[in-house]
């Protein structure tokens, strides 16, 4: 028995692509790492979200998100915690130096674990995993199947639209040579950055 039919098939990564395409916070960060480090020293930063939300979607289809309804107040921590950190990552993004300075936070790109769980504290992923399951998850029978498919389906638009952020930034960055250039650059990213937290304290 089909668990899902190729019109849906395409419906889910139709969805998929274009709310991982567009705007957010992984995108902004990723497209401000690779003006400022150049793809190669972003690339622990593009496997900690290729890989990091497809964990996620994976831990919250399969029954986490249901503890979250149990108990909504770990939730609001979790929020509460996610939003301190976007104000840090703006912070380090506002100040990045793409001059490598070991002992100086902000002029190291991200690290690979830190965006891991970065996943669990963006709003974005909050929405895209929710509206996923309540839409695509359609039979109780099949559901860790269909649950393992849209997962599958993230992680490939994921992989593509991570890249292409990234590519992006690197591509700016031959366009936008000067120091001072960059930091104008990466001071409107940080800027986005807060704005969108937006959505998720209104």
């Amino acid at each position: 028995m089909e668990t899902f039919t190729l019109t849906i098939l395409i419906s889910i990564f139709m969805f998929s692509f274009a709310t991982s395409i567009t705007p957010g916070p992984n995108n902004i960060m990723l497209l401000s790492s690779g003006l400022t480090f150049g793809y190669k020293r972003t690339l622990p930063h593009i496997l900690g979200v290729v890989f990091g939300f497809p964990l996620m979607t994976i831990f919250v289809g399969l029954g986490l998100g249901e503890f979250f309804k149990a108990y909504p107040s770990a939730f609001t921590v979790l929020k509460v915690i996610g939003i301190a950190y976007l104000l840090f990552l703006a912070w380090k993004i506002a100040n990045s130096n793409p001059e490598f300075k070991k002992n100086d936070e902000a002029s190291n790109p991200m690290k690979f674990l830190p965006i891991v769980l970065f996943q669990w504290m963006n709003p974005k992923n909050w929405i895209k995993i929710i509206t996923a399951m309540s839409v695509y998850v359609t039979s109780v029978e099949h559901a860790s199947i269909q649950i393992l498919i849209i997962t599958f389906i993230f992680f490939s638009t994921i992989l593509i639209s991570a890249n292409s952020w990234a590519i992006g930034g690197v591509v700016l960055k031959k366009l936008i040579k000067s120091p001072k250039g960059i930091k104008r650059f990466n001071v409107i990213m940080a800027i986005l950055l807060v704005l969108s937290l937006v959505p998720s304290v209104i």
